[in-house]
């Protein structure tokens, strides 16, 4: 991929090329501030644009809003020493969130996950857009925010397996672990109500990831997943209509 680094410290600047270099993909610019990156993301065309925050002129987070205004987007993975920002990435439609030093697996990571749309998918969000689908759908999450021994992460929708609800905090099963946050399940419910589906009072969980049912006897019930070995109880009252779903897969 073509990666434009922009942070107003050189010696991170160099570190980053490095790391991006090792990894295989190609560093077509670098910048010291947001002002900067605006022409050179025109000029280049990156895949992805490595971002810090805290920088004069134009801090990461202005230019992230102003880069959603052109024609062309590149992705963004900030870098940043700071953790409290985590949120406000987010709304600037971020990929990925990471804590300096920069681990080389933790960029290797972010940047696998990458996955820029092609023009079909371009056609439909313009055609979805000009169909004026509900806000609800429109103000739906793409990541969930949690942190964890390795500082704050940005977790995308579409790669949780489950929502395990848990006393006062609501564990999160994804493909790279576990981690916990202060959300309720019925909250998470109302939002992901297209991707996740209650199947007992504590769980929610990914639709495009189940795999099937398993009984127990004595009429108890189990669900499997089919990228990971965990199973998880379901409920007589979320069994009906956890099996017409199946039905429907």
């Amino acid at each position: 991929m073509k990666i434009l680094i922009c942070d107003d410290e050189p010696l991170a600047i160099d570190r980053l090329s490095r790391l991006v270099s090792q990894l295989g993909h190609e560093v077509v610019a670098t910048a010291q501030d947001g002002v900067a990156v605006m022409a050179l993301v025109e000029q280049f065309r990156p895949d992805v644009l490595l971002l810090d925050i805290q920088m004069p002129e134009l801090d990461g987070l202005s230019c992230a809003k102003q880069l959603a205004n052109l024609s062309f987007k590149p992705a963004i993975i900030f870098c940043t020493a700071y953790d409290q920002h985590a949120l406000a990435a987010f709304q600037a439609q971020a990929q990925a969130y990471l804590l300096k030093p920069i681990a080389k697996a933790e960029l290797q990571q972010a940047l696998e996950h990458i996955v820029q749309p092609n023009q079909a998918q371009l056609s439909q969000l313009k055609h979805a857009e000009s169909s004026q689908l509900p806000q609800t759908l429109s103000l739906q999450r793409q990541f969930i925010t949690a942190r964890s021994h390795r500082g704050v992460e940005l977790i995308p929708i579409e790669r949780i397996y489950y929502f395990l609800a848990d006393q006062k905090y609501v564990s999160v099963r994804h493909d790279q672990g576990l981690v916990l946050i202060d959300e309720t399940l019925k909250e998470l419910e109302s939002e992901f109500s297209q991707n996740f589906i209650r199947i007992h009072r504590n769980a929610l969980v990914s639709i495009q990831d189940l795999d099937g049912l398993e009984t127990l006897g004595a009429g108890q019930y189990q669900v499997r997943f089919r990228k990971i070995d965990d199973k998880l109880a379901v409920s007589r009252r979320h069994l009906p209509v956890l099996r017409e779903k199946l039905n429907r897969l």
